[in-house]
C-alpha cells in the first residue's frame, strides 16, 4: 500500500472511532430563521464516520448584528446567533457531501456546546457562523484550544468588516493568544484536497443577492479573505471565510433565486474542508 494512503486511512480511522462512539444524542434546537418545523431527515441519529458539528456559543452583548428570536433567549436553548442558517444549511451540505464523496455522512447535524467537555471531543469537525456575534468565556476558549490542538477542525464563516472582526478577535485571542491568523496561501492543500480552488470569489448571502449591496459593510467588507490558524506541524486547525457568507450558499443551494455559481464554490469549499480535516 502507498505509505501516504496508509497514513490518510489511519487518520480517517481515528475520526471514525470518535464519531462512532459519540455520547450525546441528536437534538433539534430553536432556529433563528424559523426552520423549526422542517422534517428531520431519515438517519438523523445514524452512527457514521462524519457528522456536521454546529458550534454553539454565547452572544456578544454589544454585537451590532446580534440576533435573538422570541426575545433574549438562553443561547443554550437555541434561537440566538449560533443558529443562523441552522439547520437548513447543515443538512443541505451533508446531502451534498454524500453525493460528491464516498464519506459516510450523517443526514443531520449535531449542535455542540463547548461547556460540555465530555462531548465536544467526540465531534472532530465543527462549523460556526455570525462570528462577529460570539463571546466565549475563558473556560470555553480553553476547551476550544484543547479541542483544536488535539486534532479538531473549525470552519468559521459570515463575519464582515473591521467592527465584526474586532468582536470576533476578542474571543479568538482567548483561544490562541500566541498563534497568528494568516492568509491561507493558494498552494495550501486545503484548497486542493478534492477540488482545485485557486479562483475563490466573494460568496454573498441571500440578503446580498436580493439587495443592491453584496457585502454587509459599505467600506471594509468588499474584499473576501480566506484566513487560518495552523498548529506546530503545519496543520490548518481553523479556516475562516471573512467577508463571505458560505453558510448561505449551502442554505439556499436548492433555491433558484440564489445563483448557482456561489453555491458551487461554497459546497466545494466545504467538501475540501471536510476531506482535509479527515486526512491531516
Amino acid at each position: 500500500m502507498n505509505p501516504g494512503k496508509a497514513i490518510r486511512r489511519f487518520g480517517l480511522g481515528l475520526v471514525c472511532v470518535s464519531a462512532l462512539f459519540a455520547t450525546k444524542p441528536f437534538r433539534v434546537y430553536i432556529s433563528m430563521e424559523g426552520y423549526d418545523n422542517i422534517p428531520i431527515p431519515p438517519g438523523a441519529d445514524e452512527r457514521t464516520e462524519w457528522v456536521f458539528g454546529r458550534l454553539m456559543y454565547p452572544q456578544h452583548p454589544y454585537a451590532r448584528f446580534a440576533r435573538y428570536r422570541f426575545g433574549r433567549l438562553d443561547w443554550r436553548e437555541g434561537g440566538t446567533s449560533w443558529t443562523q442558517d441552522y439547520p437548513r444549511a447543515d443538512r443541505h451540505f451533508a446531502l451534498a457531501l454524500r453525493r460528491l464523496t464516498r464519506v459516510h455522512v450523517r443526514s443531520a447535524e449535531q449542535p455542540v456546546n463547548p461547556d460540555d467537555t465530555d462531548d465536544i471531543f467526540d465531534w472532530p469537525w465543527l462549523c460556526a457562523g455570525e462570528m462577529g456575534d460570539w463571546k466565549l468565556t475563558d473556560s470555553q476558549a480553553k476547551t476550544l484550544r484543547e479541542y483544536l490542538l488535539r486534532g479538531g477542525f473549525l470552519a468559521l464563516d459570515d463575519f464582515w468588516g473591521n467592527e465584526e472582526w474586532g468582536r470576533f478577535m476578542e474571543s479568538m485571542e482567548r483561544v490562541f493568544p500566541d498563534r497568528p491568523i494568516v492568509e491561507i496561501e493558494n498552494s495550501d492543500s486545503i484548497f486542493h484536497a478534492v477540488y482545485d480552488l485557486n479562483d475563490r470569489y466573494q460568496v454573498p448571502g441571500m440578503w446580498g443577492v436580493r439587495g443592491q449591496q453584496r457585502y454587509r459593510t459599505q467600506n471594509d467588507g468588499a474584499v473576501p479573505h480566506w484566513r487560518g490558524i495552523y498548529d506546530d506541524k503545519g496543520r490548518l486547525m481553523v479556516a475562516m471565510s471573512f467577508n463571505s457568507d458560505v453558510g448561505d450558499s449551502w442554505e439556499w443551494a436548492d433555491e433558484p433565486e440564489y445563483p448557482e455559481k456561489y453555491s458551487a464554490l461554497g459546497i466545494r469549499l466545504g467538501v475540501n474542508y471536510v476531506v482535509y480535516s479527515m486526512t491531516h
